[in-house]
């Protein structure tokens, strides 16, 4: 049997009548994004910051994180259940080793970038090395802060699709619903919003990044160049 064509106004119909669950889904989805992704930044940028003091550090962070972002979501998840059990605690640990690559390779890099001349010119003042990070290195860096942490939190508003998996909670419950009683407007309702959130989030965060970089804002600050007098 043929299944009905759906229309636009089946799906506005649907999110119409059901969207007190879904605006719960919505409020879940960005909840565990939010507390995964920010337990990353806690961790993250000090392991960034100790990878850029230390190259045996470097090494050994690097490798690991590096070793978490490869692991399929699928099965890092899995192997968390096991060990903490169903639920939502399970998908947030999940998003906090998958958003570390991103985050502490950045940090590194943007420490590690910046001109040395800034350096010796903080030395050169007294500044302590504490002063130096937080006053001369760390703001040069936001820009690459900035640019893992936009990474990280696409991949995770991706990720937590697959929370119901794991007994988590989210716009991926009404995506798994859908496909289960083949139901193509409980997937478009559950996919639709992810992907938005994915792409709001993408720009919100670049916009921030391009705020944040310092040369950018210095070179558009500049003093105008005095025209040339001509010879009469």
């Amino acid at each position: 049997m043929d299944e009905k064509k759906l229309t636009f106004m089946d799906f506005v119909s649907y999110v119409s009548r059901n969207s007190g669950l879904l605006w719960e889904y919505f409020i879940q989805h960005i909840l565990m994004v939010v507390i995964g992704l920010g337990l990353a930044i806690v961790i993250g940028v000090p392991l960034g910051i100790l990878c850029s003091r230390s190259r045996w550090a470097a090494k050994v962070i690097l490798f690991i994180t590096s070793i978490l972002q490869v692991i399929p979501s699928l099965a890092m998840l899995v192997i968390l259940m096991l060990w903490l059990g169903l639920g939502m605690k399970t998908v947030m640990v999940g998003l906090f080793l998958y958003s570390l690559n991103p985050i502490v390779r950045n940090t590194y890099v943007g420490l590690k970038q910046v001109d040395p001349s800034y350096m010796e010119s903080g030395r050169g003042i007294g500044m302590s090395p504490f002063q130096l990070l937080y006053k001369v290195r760390f703001p040069l860096a936001l820009t690459y802060l900035m640019s893992g942490i936009r990474i990280a939190a696409v991949i995770a508003i991706g990720v937590v699709t697959i929370a119901p998996l794991v007994g988590g909670s989210g716009l991926g419950r009404e995506i798994y619903a859908g496909l289960n009683s083949n139901n193509s407007l409980r997937i478009f309702a559950g996919a639709i919003p992810a992907a938005l959130l994915a792409i709001v989030a993408d720009i919100v965060l670049g916009y921030l990044q391009k705020k944040l970089d310092l040369s950018k804002r210095k070179s558009s600050g500049a003093a105008p160049v005095p025209p040339k007098i001509q010879k009469v």
